[in-house]
């Protein structure tokens, strides 16, 4: 008897509905084809001991499963349930009245409970794409899939739910789930009152997170470069259904997301080790998978240790950054991931790390701090709007027992600023924030008056600025009169952005 199930792969961050058809015939053999992985090929054996174990008979005949389209990869153990219960129908023990209705989907135990599956995310929205009326899962991923609209999503616990299900013998209940809401100020670990002195610190900061600008943050060990990057995402903007939908579509297929959650609603923070290698940052693999820029998309990488990290890692960066899209190409198939992120990076001035300290008298050799700043490349740097130098905060501030501003109130100010720079680019493909304006956006939207060019002019001249330093001024200065509601771009506001640029200094490390 032939019967059809079907089931779910993953390509990339979306999903592709398998048919899963089962032949029982006169014979003894089992055949799985369809170019499926060992994690695939050894369901047989997860299989059989399930249904032996659940007094369920598993046939002594020839099997023959293939798994179409056979040109496309099958992996994991997620199969498991799907081809079980196309064996038990193709056998007679389950009725095939419903199962052209159904993606189904999960690793069996032994026992015939189910274990989570990775990918639900892609994989219940490519099965609303497709017509199907619902999904069963295993529960514990039921409230990430749950969030697909029109479509029935049944969360069961072991292989005789589903097969009281199919058959008609029990009646299960869709998971249903509240309705999506942005993540409210308590649900971050950490807060910008945490942060003693540092005023100037974590206005750049605030400056930062209102027009989406990369930033990196120059100090000694100890002046709090790490504590003040960790705290950037509770004063971003909360994120729209969108951006977690997106989100958790690529960290539901490398497994990320917690058993039991729907979204993710909190922006992501990534904060890879400097000796991760260039697949491990950008994605990639035999069979590619997301990489650290991928993770951090709608949110945040911190690279701590900037110089640290290979030249060759770094220099992968500067593609994503521009088109916020990574392209892996292999001979077989091309995957593009997402990678809209912000990019905090961190490093010491110098190898001993107390160049222009305020007490400490650095101890490198004469040319050893700019040998230090070139294992960073220019392309790289210009990407960078923002140079922060971070001091060491004093005792007398960090004595103080009062409580500095709390995120909720900076991050108020930032949505103010986010929301002028919606309706500005709303007409504009692809421009969201300041930080993604071209060119021609410059001269548009970043007019200077008489006293702004004078005044930029002779900061270019008297502090040596480099050419690049140009574009990023405006945009930062552009950002900051949003935080200001100013239609124009004044003065004040073109001084602040000026000494965001230390590093473009040609005396700087000299």
């Amino acid at each position: 008897m032939l019967v059809k199930t079907f089931g779910s792969a993953l390509n990339g961050i979306e999903a592709i509905t398998v048919t899963i058809e089962v032949n029982i015939d006169r014979g003894v053999q089992f055949f799985l084809v369809g170019l499926p992985d060992s994690a695939v090929k050894e369901s047989q054996q997860r299989i059989e001991a399930a249904l032996n174990n659940n007094d369920l008979k598993y046939p002594k005949k020839k099997i023959t499963i293939n798994m179409a389209p056979a040109d496309i990869r099958k992996e994991g153990s997620s199969y498991d349930l799907p081809i079980a219960i196309a064996i038990l129908a193709a056998s007679e023990q389950v009725s095939v009245e419903l199962l052209d209705k159904y993606v189904i989907m999960g690793e069996l135990s032994l026992d015939g409970s189910l274990n989570p599956i990775r990918g639900v995310l892609p994989i219940a929205i490519r099965a609303m794409q497709d017509g199907f009326k619902g999904i069963i899962l295993p529960m514990s991923n039921a409230k990430e899939a749950a969030v697909v609209e029109d479509i029935e999503v049944y969360g069961v616990n072991n292989i005789m739910e589903v097969i009281s299900f199919l058959n008609g013998a029990s009646s299960l209940q869709p998971i249903e789930i509240s309705r999506y809401e942005e993540d409210s100020d308590d649900v971050y670990a950490f807060d910008f009152s945490d942060v003693k002195g540092q005023e100037n610190i974590k206005r750049a900061l605030e400056v930062s997170a209102a027009g989406s600008h990369n930033v990196i943050l120059i100090g000694s060990p100890g002046s709090g470069k790490t504590m003040l990057a960790k705290r950037l995402p509770t004063i971003m903007p909360p994120m729209t259904l969108k951006e977690a939908l997106e989100t958790t579509k690529i960290h539901s297929v490398v497994g990320l997301v917690g058993n039991g959650l729907s979204l993710l609603k909190t922006r992501p923070f990534r904060s890879p080790h400097h000796t991760t290698s260039y697949v491990g940052l950008v994605g990639g693999g035999a069979y590619p998978q997301p990489g650290e820029i991928s993770l951090a998309h709608n949110g945040v990488l911190f690279l701590d240790e900037l110089p640290e990290f290979k030249r060759n890692v770094l220099e992968v960066l500067r593609q994503p950054m521009e088109d916020r899209l990574v392209t892996i190409a292999r001979a077989k198939q091309t995957i593009e991931f997402p990678a809209n992120f912000m990019l905090v990076a961190a490093m010491n001035p110098c190898p001993c790390g107390y160049y222009n300290h305020p007490t400490q008298e650095c101890t490198c050799l004469p040319g050893t701090v700019e040998k230090y700043l070139n294992r960073i490349s220019g392309p790289l740097l210009d990407r960078i709007d923002l140079h922060i130098e971070v001091v060491p905060v004093p005792f007398e501030e960090l004595s103080k027992k009062n409580v500095g501003e709390k995120s909720k109130d900076v991050r108020a100010r930032v949505i103010r600023a986010r929301k002028i720079q919606t309706e500005r680019f709303a007409d504009i493909p692809n421009i969201h924030s300041n930080a993604q304006m071209s060119s021609k956006l410059i001269q548009k939207y970043c007019a200077l008056d008489d006293d702004c060019s004078k005044l930029l002019k002779g900061a270019m001249d008297r502090l040596n600025l480099s050419a690049r330093a140009y574009d990023r001024i405006l945009k930062v200065a552009r950002t900051i009169a949003d935080l200001d509601d100013s239609t124009d771009i004044r003065t004040e506001h073109l001084a602040e952005a000026i000494q965001y640029r230390s590093l473009d200094r040609e005396n700087w490390g000299k």
